[in-house]
């Protein structure tokens, strides 16, 4: 992106159709496959777009909009203005054929996909860094809302395992609810980054049912990366034989188990309340 500032395109510059190349490009981006080709991600929504335009790491590329909302959203793109990013007024056509909701949102921007790496997460985790482990997760509603509790609670960063639902989901991402800007996520190798986390001092957590504590018992206190695994099968295996803690939530009445975020979210909250956030 240049750095001259780019302004608010003219009511002239209104683009209306839906073959046009930007067009093209732009819903490219529901796809993962897209996604992957571009090395970007859409947000829809006046909430998301906010919270990006927040961010110091991630500023949109660009802003699309309704021309007949302009009025609506006229403190979003002088924010977006102010901020150096490109506002492009388009037509209802075109934000609903680039657009992943029902309803159309009346904006929606471009970005970059997150810059982090695992390195950053080890640098987080110290002295006392809480990193949340994401194995195998399936469902996009249930990661989006593992890292909106992560970002609540004050944790360091999500580490996502190979397996796992695509971070740029659109439902994932609309599911964070703009926590995405929020915190340091990372998608690698959980053999890899588990094993290199343990060395550099940091206790592995993983939830089982099996030979483990309960999670109001353990100490959470230390640098720690807690592994939650897939909805249906729990924490693999191969993972599960890299943590040297395992965790259980107990229960009192007659469900068998929690959802995966529902789970994921207990255990966070416990280690904020131990550390007395």
């Amino acid at each position: 992106m240049s750095d001259k500032k780019k302004t608010v395109s003219s009511e002239s510059a209104i683009l209306s159709s839906v073959q046009n190349p930007r067009v093209k490009q732009w819903t490219e981006l529901l796809s993962r496959k897209g996604r992957d080709k571009q090395g970007r991600f859409l947000i829809e929504g006046v909430h998301l777009v906010q919270e990006a335009l927040r961010s110091v790491d991630l500023v949109p590329e660009v802003l699309v909009y309704a021309s007949d909302k302009k009025q609506a959203i006229a403190g979003l793109l002088e924010d977006a203005v102010t901020k150096g990013v490109e506002c492009v007024p388009v037509t209802e056509a075109v934000l609903a054929k680039c657009t992943d909701t029902e309803t159309p949102q009346p904006v929606f921007a471009v970005v970059p996909k997150l810059p982090w790496r695992g390195s950053d997460l080890l640098a987080a985790s110290e002295p006392n860094g809480l990193v949340v482990v994401i194995d195998g997760i399936q469902d996009p509603g249930n990661l989006g809302t593992i890292i909106r509790s992560a970002d609540a609670v004050g944790a360091s960063g999500v580490l996502l395992g190979k397996g796992t639902v695509d971070l740029y989901n659109p439902k994932t991402v609309r599911s964070t609810m703009g926590s995405l800007f929020h915190l340091p996520i990372v998608q690698g190798d959980l053999t890899e980054w588990l094993p290199r986390a343990a060395e550099s001092g940091v206790q592995v957590v993983a939830t089982s049912l099996q030979g483990a504590v309960s999670c109001y018992e353990h100490d959470f206190r230390k640098s720690t990366w807690f592994v939650i695994g897939n909805e249906g099968q729990g924490v693999s295996e191969e993972v599960r034989q890299l943590a040297r803690h395992q965790v259980l939530i107990p229960m009192k009445g007659c469900a068998e188990s929690l959802n995966a975020a529902m789970a994921a979210t207990v255990v966070l909250f416990e280690a904020m309340r131990q550390r007395g956030l």
